[in-house]
């Protein structure tokens, strides 16, 4: 095996791990359907069930990502966007369900200059200083 073998670019991920407690009972329940085979896994029927959840609430949701107009999806965000922004003399209101991603080669200063504030309902990656430089504004 090659030990000098360096990954060029990391992987994105298009999922953030969560935890949940349940209690034993309910986790007895998940873990006979598993075995029954109605689901591959406790993964898969926790998955399944979050997606019946949204569906049923779909109405509510669109309704409520259109009053809030938040960004539905993926979102980036990198230097020249914010130079852009910096360019016209304006201030971004980050408004995310989803993902929202500033770019790696965003200093926290423009960052600073640039972003007026941060609303994600989901995730938002960013390099730990623009995170930082954003606290105030992150909600």
């Amino acid at each position: 095996m090659a030990t000098n073998v360096h990954e060029l670019r990391p992987k994105a991920s298009d999922s953030e791990k969560i935890t949940i407690n349940l209690g034993y009972v309910d986790l007895g329940h998940i873990d006979l359907l598993v075995q029954e085979g109605f689901y591959s896994n406790r993964t898969d029927f926790i998955r399944t069930a979050i997606r019946n959840q949204l569906d049923r609430h779909n109405d509510a949701v669109k309704k409520s990502v259109d009053r809030h107009q938040l960004d539905l999806g993926l979102r980036h965000y990198d230097r020249q966007d914010l130079e852009a922004v910096q360019a016209a003399g304006e201030m971004l209101h980050i408004q995310v369900l989803g993902l929202a991603s500033i770019a790696n080669d965003v200093t926290p200063e423009l960052a600073r200059q640039t972003i007026a504030s941060v609303h994600v309902l989901g995730a938002l990656h960013a390099s730990l200083a623009v995170k930082e430089a954003l606290k105030d504004r992150i909600r």
